[in-house]
């Protein structure tokens, strides 16, 4: 997979700008159940106040509060007092005409809540001395069992007659008050910061109603603006959502048209014994389905690989970094659940993909073998017997991808199923924190909202789980054949063709063999195929005739001896000069889907008409084409399926004609025609062909009897060389080929 994934290197700018937005949109998306848990506790719990320490506190209230701490003149210092002449006060605080207030300084968020513990604790005591006293005024037995002296003499000593005030409290016993101070210090020490905040936020509502500020307005307020922020959060990460897929998918596009290019690149360059190692049905296989398979996880393997382990790793530590990690425990059960249930399908899944693509290929296979032989199908009444075996490897196909399927089906809802089951418990137990005053309602939404990021974020692993897989396969299989090496590749110093001997072949001690064959095919082939002449190559089924002329354009390489074109060994000149000097036609004519033009014009797409309609008169194709109503400009077919045999091959001579090459190789290529046009064509082409070199296979005598020589082919091995009349008398190989063909009387 890793040398698939070489291949973005072209859209690295892409890949840096999906990084980017991906751990962008993942610290928007873990930044919104903060706003969610202040919305809650903050805007309606505690009525858009954020702080134990108010933003505006009365003078007599602020001095009241600090008789219970020793860090007067530290907390001071976190604010300014407005005296009773600031008019710009003035409008925003009526309060002021008739007492001084103190305003909180601009302070850093650490700052601030440094001092809101602090000031929390001291509004605790303040409301607990406050209880206290109104005790000490209701009940005076509890008074006097709690003081050990004289209780009338305490009790004035502690609590002046008609005075409520905590001060005078202070003033009349401070031992007995700084007794009562230590005791409510005891008690806050073992108390939740987040209750004292609570109650202390009660207390400021309060003193702001006092100062005269609209508690509602305030509230609606602080909602309104922590709502508009978490929707510009939330559109943030969808802007950034919406960009990640469209740059992923543009990026899995070029991907799979860079790995198209390759492969076809590549095949290009197979011989044909590349071609039997790979089937034409695998090799379409690979550069379609295997390369969407690696498209396709493209489009999300960035979401996985950056977004997931940020959201799965930052809600996490969110959940740690909280006030209260108490259920941190619940995440981890939630994880371990889910990396179970992917560990257990994905070994059981895991065989069947590789099979999966195995299976594609062979269907792949047999629907080709059918469509291409669909008349011998008909002609042998074999339709059923087709059926049944295009229903097997259907069917086999079918119930691998139906047990993977189930498999992967399976796993989401056991997944949701998980999820479902944690969201029950987070909010039992979170329930029960909120019941013993551990944790607000906001904490527990937003531990749930974590919750949630950290097990949708498994999900989406798990998900690439389901794909990565066969993605693998499909990987190995492409690479298979990107690291093919060519058995036929370009000299690393090229020679050039020899200008002076142009248009030689020379078979110098050649033998053959396929590799992987125990015995040569082609044993010690020496012959030269001089320009102006024609050489022909005649012999049984199997001799070798066709891996002769192949060897010719190197379609295989010579197992030993040595084959020259123009003076010069075919192995040390590049293939596309060597195969530019020779024109091929092959045994079985192909043609290209477009045009009869443009099939003439293959070689060179900027040739003159005049020049596609000589070729086109010598291959004597220009009877069928001008019968057509669009002469040149008709359409073929792919695979040239609306044209018969000999047009084909008619078309096909005409191609390697107008190529205007040294080098004619013709294998077979007049066994679809008739007699009369076999005749023409090898007297139009014997015009065109005064100064070239002409070699050609055949089957029929009638079409070499006039060759300049005759190479006769037997079990791989030349037996005759000669003419025609040379031959008849001594080689009895051609001789019995001549006489099963034609009469003696035609032969002379």
């Amino acid at each position: 997979m890793f040398k698939i994934l070489r291949n973005l290197t072209k859209s690295w700018p892409s890949v840096i700008i999906i990084v980017l937005l991906l751990i962008a949109q993942a610290m928007a998306d873990l930044s919104l159940p903060d706003y969610t848990s202040k919305i809650v506790n903050v805007g309606i719990q505690q009525g858009g106040i954020e702080s134990a320490a108010p933003e505006v506190i009365r003078k007599q209230t602020m001095e009241k509060l600090l008789m219970f701490s020793n860090e007067a003149n530290t907390i001071l210092e976190n604010y300014t007092l407005i005296s009773k002449q600031d008019e710009n006060y003035i409008k925003k605080y009526p309060v002021l005409e008739n007492e001084e207030i103190y305003v909180r300084n601009k302070l850093t968020e650490e700052e601030t809540e440094n001092l809101s513990v602090k000031m929390a604790k001291l509004w605790m005591i303040n409301t607990s001395a406050e209880e206290y006293i109104k005790q000490l005024q209701s009940n005076q037995t509890d008074i006097q069992n709690m003081l050990p002296n004289n209780q009338e003499q305490t009790q004035q000593s502690i609590l002046p007659s008609g005075s409520s005030d905590i001060q005078s409290m202070i003033q009349a016993n401070p031992m007995q008050a700084q007794s009562m101070l230590e005791k409510f210090n005891e008690q806050l020490d073992q108390m939740p910061i987040s209750i004292m905040e609570q109650s202390a936020i009660e207390s400021i509502k309060e003193e702001y109603k006092e100062i005269g500020i609209n508690i509602e307005q305030y509230q609606n307020t602080y909602i309104v603006l922590s709502g508009l922020q978490m929707l510009g959060v939330a559109f943030f990460s969808m802007v950034a959502g919406i960009s990640i897929m469209l740059l992923s998918s543009r990026v899995g596009a070029k991907l799979g048209r860079t790995l198209r290019d390759k492969i076809f690149r590549k095949v290009l360059g197979f011989s044909t014994s590349e071609f039997k190692e790979f089937s034409t049905a695998s090799l379409i296989t690979r550069s379609t389905n295997d390369i969407q398979q690696i498209q396709m996880l493209i489009n999300m393997l960035f979401r996985v690989v950056v977004y997931a382990p940020i959201m799965g790793i930052g809600g996490f530590l969110k959940v740690l970094a909280s006030s209260d990690n108490s259920m941190a425990w619940i995440i981890g059960v939630a994880v371990g659940s889910i990396l179970f249930i992917i560990s257990v399908l994905f070994a059981v899944a895991m065989p069947r993909f590789k099979k999966l693509q195995v299976l594609i290929d062979k269907l792949n296979l047999v629907s080709r073998e059918m469509l291409t032989g669909i008349s011998v199908i008909r002609a042998f009444h074999t339709e059923r017997r087709e059926e049944e075996r295009f229903d097997k490897a259907n069917k086999d196909l079918m119930k691998t991808y139906l047990f993977v399927n189930k498999a992967m089906n399976l796993m989401m809802p056991i997944l949701m199923l998980i999820m479902n089951c944690i969201s029950l418990l987070t909010i039992w137990v979170g329930a029960k924190n909120v019941d013993s005053g551990i944790m607000q309602v906001g904490d527990i939404m937003a531990f749930l909202q974590y919750t949630m990021q950290i097990v949708m974020s498994f999900l989406v692993i798990s998900m690439i789980s389901i794909m990565l897989p066969r993605a693998g396969v499909s990987a190995k299989r492409i690479n298979e054949v990107l690291e093919k090496k060519n058995s036929i590749r370009d000299p690393k110093n090229p020679k050039h063709l020899d200008p002076n001997k142009k248009g030689l072949v020379e078979f110098e001690n050649v033998s053959f063999r396929y590799p992987d064959a125990d015995e040569d095919l082609l044993t010690n082939i020496n012959f030269t195929a001089e320009p102006g002449k024609t050489t022909a190559i005649i012999g049984s089924t199997g001799s070798g005739k066709s891996t002769i002329v192949n060897l010719i354009p190197r379609l295989y390489d010579v197992t030993s001896g040595e084959l020259k074109v123009d003076g010069v060994n075919v192995k040390d000149v590049t293939q596309k000069e060597l195969r530019n000097v020779i024109g091929f036609v092959p045994q079985k004519g192909v043609l290209f889907s477009g045009t009869i033009e443009s099939n003439i014009k293959y070689s060179n797409e900027e040739m003159s008409d005049e020049q596609m309609k000589l070729a086109a008169e010598i291959a004597q194709a220009t009877e069928f084409i001008e019968q057509k109503e669009n002469t040149y400009k008709s359409e073929i077919a792919q695979g040239g399926s609306n044209v018969s045999g000999g047009q084909k091959q008619r078309l096909s001579i005409a191609r390697a004609v107008a190529k205007d090459p040294e080098i004619f190789v013709f294998d077979d290529s007049f066994s679809a025609l008739d007699y009369k046009t076999d005749a023409n064509l090898r007297k139009a082409l014997a015009e065109k062909t005064e100064n070239k070199t002409v070699i050609i296979v055949a089957q029929r005598i009638n079409t070499i009897l006039n060759a300049d020589q005759i190479i006769v082919l037997d079990d791989g091995k030349i037996v005759g060389k000669g003419t025609h009349k040379e031959l008849m008398e001594t080689c009895e190989v051609y001789k019995q080929i001549a006489l099963s063909q034609l009469s003696k009387e035609e032969l002379e």
